[in-house]
């Protein structure tokens, strides 16, 4: 994948959606393309969270640990993005990631997220919007879930 496929990416991820094109251009540069095979771990639940990632191609599973064993919760694909919460709370990773089929991420590195959301707060109004969604879509899967356990 070269350079321009990967800004061509990056604009269909609602976060750059609004980023100029030279911006992106020097963002899918200065990330680091890093490639997983199947059932291979990105990062694991618990570990230091120093990067979030963006999905350029394939599928990975988003696995929570449960005491009965990792519960898939959600899988994500192109143009998906994830361990932004781990580097907006200085927090560790609260789930597993794992390729559920060959993967290619582009790693942004804390410091670059930092100086992007700085120099593009429509970034961080589309990051607070996502996670509202992740959040909304959580509360709703509760709500599902105690209801079913109540009938």
């Amino acid at each position: 994948m070269n350079l321009n496929e990967e800004v061509e990416i990056l604009k269909g991820v609602p976060l750059f959606a609004k980023m100029e094109a030279a911006k992106l251009k020097l963002l899918a540069f200065t990330g680091e393309r890093m490639t997983f095979s199947t059932d291979q771990e990105v990062c694991h639940q618990g570990d230091p969270g120093d990067a979030m990632y963006v999905i350029l191609g394939g599928v990975a599973d988003v696995l929570i640990d449960t005491p009965t064993g990792p519960l898939r919760v959600a899988q994500l694909k192109k143009n998906g993005f994830f361990g932004e919460t781990a580097i907006l709370c200085d927090a560790p990773r609260n789930a597993t990631i794992r390729a559920s089929e060959s993967l290619l991420t582009l790693r942004i590195t804390k410091d670059m997220f930092y100086r992007l959301v700085t120099e593009f707060p429509t970034m961080a109004i589309e990051m607070m919007r996502e996670l509202a969604h992740r959040v909304e879509d959580t509360n709703r899967k509760l709500r599902d879930a105690t209801a079913n356990k109540a009938a």
